[in-house]
């Protein structure tokens, strides 16, 4: 039986996911407990070295140390000392791979991607290797979790912070205050007719500079069709009496 359901390796500045298992469980309670451990990943920086977050139906537990921390969805029945014992497995494997400047430049998500076929080895072993093979290991990582027990949290302390990191900080409401508005002196209402005088003083001065600006444009064009008719009918004119047109009134004949 599977208690070791998804484990990821994250960048602990960001929480950057750098690569992860392939399986899909499609259950509510398993995408919930995703989600969380995704809000979670980004506050590793808060909580260096392990630690665990207890949902209904599964844990989620996280080792961290340097720039890389190792997370990993777990059912209930997995023991602690398993759980971390894998998650440093996984951290020795991870950071023997890659060095620490690959790990700092890396700009996308899962940029080492090629890491899961690792992930599922060591997932496989400690899924369905027998405890006793693993019992040094074991009796180390309980004997660690004794003397340093990891930070425990539980599902409400990632949903808060999952909305303090999306703004969502939480407010303190309270009455607004009534205001009375004050009948308007005489002043004001001074003020108000100033106002519209000059408002009415500009829409006139506007009208009265579109009318000269129609006058202006209609002479330029009376003086364009002066122009142009009589070079028009000098075009046309009868070839057998030539004439030639000098003005809209002088003709001269040959």
């Amino acid at each position: 039986m599977s208690m070791i359901f998804f484990a990821c390796v994250v960048r602990v500045r960001d929480g950057l996911p750098l690569s992860a298992s392939t399986d899909f469980y499609h259950t509510q309670d398993f995408l919930e407990c995703r989600r969380q451990l995704k809000t979670l990943g980004l506050r590793l920086a808060q909580y260096p070295g392990r630690g665990s977050a207890e949902g209904r139906d599964f844990s989620i537990h996280f080792s961290s140390s340097g720039d890389v921390a190792c997370m990993a969805i777990c059912s209930h029945q997995c023991p602690a000392a398993m759980a971390f014992c894998f998650l440093e497995t996984l951290w020795w494997e991870f950071t023997a791979s890659y060095d620490t400047t690959c790990i700092g430049l890396a700009s996308r998500p899962y940029a080492f991607l090629e890491f899961d076929s690792i992930i599922q080895k060591i997932k496989w072993h400690f899924n369905y290797v027998s405890s006793s093979q693993m019992k040094s290991s074991l009796e180390k990582i309980q004997e660690e979790l004794e003397f340093q027990p990891p930070v425990v949290l539980t599902v409400e302390d990632t949903d808060v912070a999952n909305g303090m990191m999306n703004g969502h900080l939480p407010m303190h409401l309270e009455r607004a205050p009534n205001f009375r508005m004050e009948p308007v002196t005489a002043l004001g209402i001074l003020s108000l007719i100033l106002n519209i005088m000059c408002a009415a003083l500009n829409l006139i001065r506007g009208v009265h500079l579109a009318e000269h600006s129609l006058q202006v444009a209609q002479e330029e064009i009376g003086n364009i069709l002066a122009f142009l008719i009589p070079f028009v009918a000098c075009i046309f004119q009868d070839p057998r009496r030539p004439v030639l047109v000098v003005g809209p009134n002088l003709k001269v004949h040959p």
